[in-house]
């Protein structure tokens, strides 16, 4: 059996605009300015504290910023101002996995639980993943806590076990964990980024990534 670990921003949802609106929205909540569009996106795959550490310092308004992140990020879901778009063939190899008998799926994201209820809702998902990790229940990427409870939970070895995202966070956690990480270029950190940080391989394209995890199946 292989444990298939997917991030979520930037891997399988395209939210960038809808998270550089709500930062900038958090920003001016505590009167400062917002960061850069390039600088928002690279703080993605952090849990909040983490993220707006690394944007203002630890000796900022990192829980200011995390609430009103948190508040402004819901508020322009409820009013469907930004859409948070799955990457086209997305949902596909999703629901292909979903079908494979020797194929767990699970979730390592730093999104909250409530958000990641949200999507899966959204998208009929709800019974595909095993196990899903999120940033109310294990410490911040890449800390390799997520997938340790990921294949704790799903009875997977490291072996068997693949973490799939686009950011250097997500490539230094599986490294950390002792799985395979396979990086997708189209996400918010380069692919340099990403094999720097220890990627195995990284992918262009969902198809791409379909071949590179049939290859992962077999080869179990």
């Amino acid at each position: 059996m292989t444990l298939i670990v997917f991030d979520v921003d930037g891997t399988l949802v395209d939210s960038q605009h809808m998270i550089v609106a709500a930062q900038a929205e958090a920003f001016a909540a505590v009167g400062l300015p917002a960061p850069s569009r390039a600088r928002s996106l690279s703080v993605v795959g952090l849990s909040l504290p983490q993220a707006f550490t690394a944007l203002v310092g630890a000796d900022g308004p990192v829980e200011a910023l995390s609430e009103a992140y948190k508040q402004s990020f819901s508020r322009l879901r409820a009013m469907a101002e930004i859409r948070e778009a799955l990457f086209p063939g997305a949902a596909d190899l999703l629901a292909r996995l979903n079908r494979e008998a020797a194929v767990q799926l699970g979730i390592a994201t730093g999104k909250s639980r409530r958000g990641v209820d949200h999507l899966v809702a959204v998208h009929g998902w709800e019974g595909w993943f095993s196990t899903v990790q999120t940033a109310d229940d294990a410490p911040s990427k890449p800390h390799p806590a997520m997938l340790h409870q990921a294949m704790a939970e799903a009875g997977a070895e490291p072996s068997r076990t693949v973490m799939i995202g686009d950011t250097s966070y997500d490539m230094a956690m599986a490294r950390a964990a002792g799985v395979t990480a396979l990086g997708v270029s189209w996400g918010y950190h380069l692919p340099e980024a990403l094999h720097e940080a220890g990627a195995d391989a990284v992918v262009d394209s969902f198809a791409d990534l379909d071949d590179a995890l049939r290859r992962h199946i077999a080869a179990g």
